[in-house]
């Protein structure tokens, strides 16, 4: 994956100082556009390594972390693209997101604004969505998200606690997180594992192939289910009731609408329940400020230069929602761009 794709070498054309919030996909693409028009790019980033997702989420089997890594190393050594991990940036009240166990320092945002020529915030989507049922708060109730990430960094020897698995684990959701944690507990060892969807296979976001994949390796598919409660014994998961589900008419997302069939309620022991329903926008501040509007799921509004405020510009996740990694490189180079053209204009129009 070489982020920098797009030259041989630094070039001259644009002289500005650009800081980047966030090295997911989107980050990295930018920081390569930039550093290829001649800014100085500097890349902050909550977690040890950059990458994003791509690094402590997503699969290698997906996307080899080898290549990653090979791309970010060409970012600095060609480029000059400068990375300060380790370091979250936020305006206001802190907020914790997943991933900000390894968070050493933290930089406010208007400190960037007001130190760069211009910012990019490509934060992504590091909360998950809760199912908002009876018991979700038990012991043994995870984030998918959460649960993947945590086995990443322990196989990466940032920790050395082995995370928690369970013998008996149910996953909620039908997307590729759902399916990665899936993938992770039957691997790890889990006894059982079951993958349990409130529409069919066919309307699967993750896809009928990767599910039927699973299925041949072991896991347990349920459609037409959605949860209704969690049951707990002292403060742990025992188990999860669901009810049975059928497909109405199509709502807003186009696919048919989820309906519940009154009393065909089950129950799926469990001692682990990993929630895997979507994830929401982490932009770097918690309310409206330096500019900057956020619609009610969280999202950054940009115009359509990719333009959040006067000097600070938003792509990648935090502006679309969760996406694949292609839309997000995709949607930082655009805003990349945009930036190079509108800070040659307004530097030239200054000097």
């Amino acid at each position: 994956m070489k982020f920098g794709f797009m030259c041989r070498e630094k070039g001259s054309e644009l002289r500005a100082r650009i800081a980047i919030v966030g090295a997911g996909p989107a980050g990295l693409a930018a920081a390569g556009l930039l550093a290829c028009k001649g800014a100085d790019v500097d890349v902050y980033d909550k977690l040890p390594h950059p990458g994003g997702m791509m690094m402590f989420v997503i699969p290698s089997t997906r996307i080899p972390k080898e290549s990653v890594i090979e791309g970010v190393e060409d970012l600095e050594r060609r480029l000059g693209v400068k990375f300060i991990l380790r370091t979250k940036v936020f305006e206001g009240e802190p907020r914790h997101d997943e991933g900000d166990e390894f968070v050493q320092n933290t930089v406010s945002l208007s400190k960037l604004v007001e130190e760069y020529d211009a910012v990019l915030i490509a934060t992504g989507t590091w909360r998950s969505r809760k199912m908002g049922i009876e018991g979700e708060e038990a012991e043994g109730v995870y984030p998918a998200l959460e649960y993947i990430y945590k086995w990443n960094i322990y196989d990466m020897k940032l920790v050395t606690e082995r995370p928690y698995l369970g013998k008996r684990v149910v996953v909620v959701g039908g997307g590729l997180s759902a399916v990665d944690a899936a993938e992770v507990a039957l691997h790890r060892g889990a006894e059982e594992v079951y993958l349990v969807y409130r529409r069919t296979i066919r309307e699967a976001p993750a896809g009928e192939y990767e599910i039927r994949r699973l299925v041949r390796e072991g896991v347990n598919w349920i459609e037409l289910a959605q949860p209704t409660k969690i049951i707990t014994e002292n403060g742990f998961v025992k188990a999860i009731e669901f009810v049975r589900m059928k497909l109405g008419e199509p709502d807003e997302s186009g696919r048919p609408r989820p309906i519940p069939i009154p009393g065909s309620e089950f129950q799926l022991e469990a001692d682990t329940v990993l929630v895997a329903v979507g994830e929401l926008p982490t932009p770097p501040l918690s309310t409206e400020a330096l500019g900057i509007r956020m619609d009610k799921r969280g999202r950054i509004q940009v115009d359509r230069f990719w333009r959040a405020s006067e000097k600070v510009f938003a792509a990648g996740d935090v502006v679309t929602g969760p996406s694949m990694v292609g839309r997000a490189v995709g949607s930082g180079l655009r805003a990349a761009r945009a930036m190079s053209s509108i800070l040659r204009r307004s530097l030239r129009l200054s000097s």
